[in-house]
Formats: C-alpha cells, sequence, structure tokens
C-alpha cells in the first residue's frame, strides 16, 4: 500500500489530485466516504481539473471536466451530462484507516 495522506488531509466535499509514478489519482470525499479515480477523462483522455486539486463542479456534488464540462456521479464516475454520456470515469483501489488513506499497490 501507497500513502496518499492523512484523513484529515481530505476533508467532507473536498477533492484531491495525487501522481503515483505515472498514475494521476483524484479523490473525493463524499458523505464520510473516500471515492477514487484515475485523472483521465473518458472523451479525450485529458485530466479532468483545471488548478490543482479543483474536481468538483460550482455545487460540490458532481466531478466536472474542466476542458467540455461533462459531469460525473462521485459514487460511481458515470458520467451524466456531456459527451461521454454512460461512460465512467476509471476506478482506483485505495483504503482508508485511521493513519490514511492508502493506494493499493496493484493500481
Amino acid at each position: 500500500m501507497i500513502l496518499l495522506c492523512r484523513p484529515d488531509d481530505l476533508a467532507e466535499g473536498q477533492s484531491r489530485g495525487f501522481t503515483v509514478d505515472d498514475l494521476k489519482i483524484l479523490l473525493v470525499r463524499r458523505q464520510g466516504r473516500v471515492h477514487a479515480y484515475v485523472n483521465s477523462c473518458p472523451h479525450r483522455g485529458i485530466p479532468l481539473d483545471w488548478v490543482p486539486n479543483q474536481f468538483l463542479d460550482h455545487s460540490g456534488s458532481l466531478i466536472q471536466c474542466a476542458t467540455h464540462g461533462a459531469l460525473f456521479l462521485i459514487e460511481s464516475g458515470e458520467c451524466v451530462t456531456g459527451p461521454c454520456v454512460g461512460e465512467a470515469l476509471d476506478p482506483v483501489a485505495i483504503r482508508e484507516d485511521a493513519h490514511g488513506i492508502w493506494l493499493d499497490d496493484d493500481a
């Protein structure tokens, strides 16, 4: 397991990006649970954030692609509006415990 951050470094309703080797990851905490995806839009294969750690729409309830505005459900990564409707973000295996949010070594 690879430590991404401490649990309190990702507050409720916040998102953060990480790079481990060549893998770009985004984390979002929603309703106490951390959701992790590859930071790559299924439409163009480009990073979702416009500035570091900014992955959510203005309401904070959806992940948004900065390039073309596609919106993704936080819980499943499914695209619900935009050019990639019906596609989804690739999930990343993580684990959270009292000491950190951890990336699965096989990710």
